[in-house]
């Protein structure tokens, strides 16, 4: 049984606590405030009952975090609205699943929402899951470019998000680099080949892979190879990720090789 169908039927025993389980417990109505105990988890390995505490640590987070990110500029626009309906239509949510996914994210917009304890129980839940993190803040970049720029007060929460998490600026920069490059690669290749100039295109795909156009061949080799392992969907599922978001991965993996066959065919090899 997946982590939301022992929720969903009442199996609380692996439940997370403290903040993170109180947010939960508060939209579906139970109590799961169970304290802080065993928290800390090995990066190699997740015991019985484990993986699913995590992967109800990251829906929990990502949906009300992505709240809290909307409404930090003061007023949350319909862009911003449509992404997350957007994260919810690519994890092909039931209707109970949806409907909690909506409170999560209006709980995260409220002014008593408690930020730094959510993230500091997120962080131990992931305890070294840097992949898990990783991919946790691609998706709030993705909501903060939704409307095609970032704004100052969602960068500075962004910011205070990665601190939190003991992610540096520089890995946030590179990851934003990364989902600029994903924007503006995946519009020019649903477009008609013909209409797109390639070298913009191209650019952004050395982006993605996170190396500059000057890397060897065997330098673009690498960083393919790193990045599909980064997002390969059944190693982030393995790792802490709801199964329900293995289809954001399976894009990300997606773009990543149309990305690198760009870059093998203006190379040639």
């Amino acid at each position: 049984m997946s982590w939301w169908g022992k929720l969903a039927g009442g199996a609380f025993g692996y439940v997370l606590g403290g903040p993170l389980g109180a947010l939960l417990g508060a939209v579906l109505g139970h109590n799961l405030d169970r304290g802080l105990a065993g928290l800390e988890v090995e990066e190699e390995s997740l015991e019985p009952g484990e993986q699913e505490r995590v992967q109800t640590a990251f829906f929990t987070t990502t949906f009300s975090i992505m709240g809290h990110l909307a409404k930090v500029d003061g007023s949350v626009s319909r862009t911003e609205i449509d992404v997350a309906e957007a994260v919810m239509a690519k994890m092909d949510l039931d209707a109970e699943m949806r409907r909690t996914a909506i409170r999560l994210f209006n709980q995260g917009k409220q002014t008593d929402f408690p930020l730094n304890e959510v993230l500091e129980q997120f962080r131990l839940e992931c305890h070294r899951r840097s992949i898990l993190t990783q991919m946790f803040i691609e998706i709030l970049l993705q909501a903060a470019y939704a409307d095609g720029a970032m704004n100052p007060a969602e960068e500075r929460l962004l910011l205070h998000i990665c601190r939190q998490m003991g992610i540096s600026e520089f890995l946030f920069r590179q990851l934003e680099r990364m989902i600029q490059a994903e924007r503006h690669f995946s519009g020019r290749t649903g477009r008609r080949a013909e209409a797109v100039s390639p070298g913009p295109a191209l650019k952004d795909a050395y982006a993605i892979l996170n190396i500059p156009p000057s890397a060897s061949d065997a330098e673009v080799k690498r960083a393919y190879r790193r990045q599909t392992n980064l997002h390969h969907p059944d190693k982030l599922v393995a790792k802490g990720l709801p199964e329900e978001m293995m289809k954001i991965a399976a894009e990300k993996t997606h773009e990543i090789r149309q990305a690198y066959e760009q870059i093998k065919t203006a190379r040639g090899f």
